[in-house]
């Protein structure tokens, strides 16, 4: 149980290709494979059983939110590389050309004092806009709370929420004083959701350019690198608090 759980994670660190692992662990690329899918799917589901959100439906977004201690949340979009596809029209939904390239995106929602992933969107082509994602699904927020986020989602104010933007800069002009100091107090409560988003990316299959093909796979280990990111973040609070208690002798 130990070899295959290390495998597995090992797999999701390094992202190596499967007949790299495979001779790592003395396995053919085909064992390499199945082995891959199979635990990836127990992975999951292992995460899921322990209670390490991220939540994925939208409905249920608001119920999960009222239940967090601080209503002080931040949302941002977060893109992942991905082969070229062989299908032109495929090419043609996701090729991205701010990117030059044929990315996936999803956006999320973290909780500013812990830094825990409370949502992830689903997956969709790169060229999507991030504001685009949170309209379509139709997010609900817990009423007053507050909501910080980049100049990517302009014109996005959920009904009760309190949101904090980023100033543009305008055309051929410079932003004024006032508006830089406010985008210094609203950046510097905004890079936690900068640091969450490195914290997944620790899972090299999802920072490094995905090459696998199977349907819905993309969107899988984005939900599990989310989790293994929640599970560590409950860790080291868990263990700050165990060194913050008070020893009776």
């Amino acid at each position: 149980m130990e070899d295959k759980l290390f495998f597995i994670l090992f797999y999701f660190k390094n992202y190596p290709l499967q007949e790299i692992i495979g001779f790592r662990f003395g396995l053919s690329q085909s064992q390499a494979n199945e082995w891959l899918h199979r635990l990836t799917t127990i992975l999951k589901a292992a995460l899921k059983e322990g209670g390490y959100l991220p939540e994925r439906c939208p409905k249920s977004l608001q119920a999960i939110l009222s239940n967090c201690s601080t209503q002080e949340l931040a949302l941002d979009g977060t893109e992942r590389k991905r082969q070229r596809p062989s299908d032109p029209n495929e090419q043609k939904q996701y090729y991205s050309g701010k990117k030059r390239a044929h990315p996936v995106k999803n956006d999320i929602i973290v909780e500013v004092a812990s830094g825990y992933i409370d949502y992830l969107s689903q997956t969709v082509e790169g060229k999507k806009p991030d504001k685009k994602i949170v309209d379509e699904e139709q997010l609900v927020f817990p009423p007053n709370s507050c909501l910080y986020q980049d100049s990517g989602f302009q014109g996005y104010e959920p009904e009760g929420v309190l949101t904090y933007q980023l100033h543009k800069k305008p055309r051929g002009g410079e932003l004024r004083v006032g508006d830089k100091l406010v985008n210094s107090i609203i950046s510097s409560t905004r890079i936690v959701v900068e640091h969450v988003i490195a914290g997944i990316k620790r899972c090299h299959i999802v920072k490094d350019i995905f090459r696998n093909t199977k349907k819905q796979f993309n969107d899988i280990v984005m939900e599990i690198a989310c989790r293994l990111h929640n599970f560590r973040t409950l860790c080291r609070q868990a263990k700050n608090d165990k060194k913050l208690m008070p020893i009776f002798l």
